[in-house]
């Protein structure tokens, strides 16, 4: 009898392992929405060791987490304390986020009126064109930074060296509004319609209108929580 020869089995594929970034932004994500959302309060005592085992990963990757969330201005480390929730309070933006912004942003969007691109001009329509498609699915966190980057262009473009680095100081905190207001707006879709104004004041070379417009754009979060209509 004729013996049959098998061929011996492969081996088993040697999967990737992920990427100590990737474990690293998964707890970005994780911590910064529920910082958001409010299931972990100002105040609140975060230790690498608790959300290590909460989040079965191990402490290099939360530790990353920790230090990024801090440069966007949700924790704060401190000395024999260790890392604590800031998160943002409606207080701090209405008594200093949004009188810096009107202050900087009225006078980079009217330096830039004149010095916008067409390629300029497209990128900040795709930008609203995020913005429309992420208030469609709900993905609060694409709505936040499209805004970001939306205000972010016109700032660079003004020319204006000193307004770019002020809003950089800044723009961690306003990131962490717009994301905390994110899920407040009575109309998401009237984010991107908003911004579309923005865009029709620039084109349209007023600098009066343009700077009504950006103060009166920003002003909106100054109103409490669940009234708001666009950002």
């Amino acid at each position: 009898m004729t013996e049959v020869i098998r061929p011996a089995p492969a081996a088993a594929s040697q999967l990737r392992a992920v990427p100590t970034q990737s474990r690293r932004q998964h707890v970005v994500e994780i911590v910064r929405e529920a910082i958001m959302a409010g299931e972990l309060l100002p105040g609140q005592r975060l230790t690498e060791a608790e959300l290590s085992k909460q989040l079965g990963t191990s402490r290099a990757p939360i530790r990353e987490a920790l230090r990024q969330l801090e440069q966007e201005g949700l924790v704060a480390s401190y000395p024999y304390r260790g890392t604590e929730v800031l998160g943002v309070s409606q207080e701090e933006i209405e008594e200093v986020l949004v009188p810096i912004r009107i202050t900087l942003e009225r006078f980079a969007f009217s330096k830039a009126m004149s010095r916008l691109t067409e390629d300029d001009y497209t990128q900040l329509e795709t930008l609203v064109q995020d913005m429309a498609r992420a208030a469609e699915a709900k993905d609060f966190d694409t709505l936040a930074e499209s805004d970001i980057r939306f205000h972010e262009t016109v700032i660079a473009a003004s020319d204006q060296r000193h307004c770019l680095q002020m809003w950089r100081t800044i723009q961690p905190r306003v990131r962490a509004y717009f994301r905390r207001d994110a899920t407040t707006y009575v109309d998401h879709l009237a984010v991107a319609a908003q911004h579309e104004v923005l865009i029709t004041a620039l084109r349209a070379g007023d600098p009066d209108a343009v700077t009504a417009e950006i103060e009166a754009h920003i002003k909106i979060h100054a109103h409490p929580a669940g009234t708001r209509t666009h950002a």
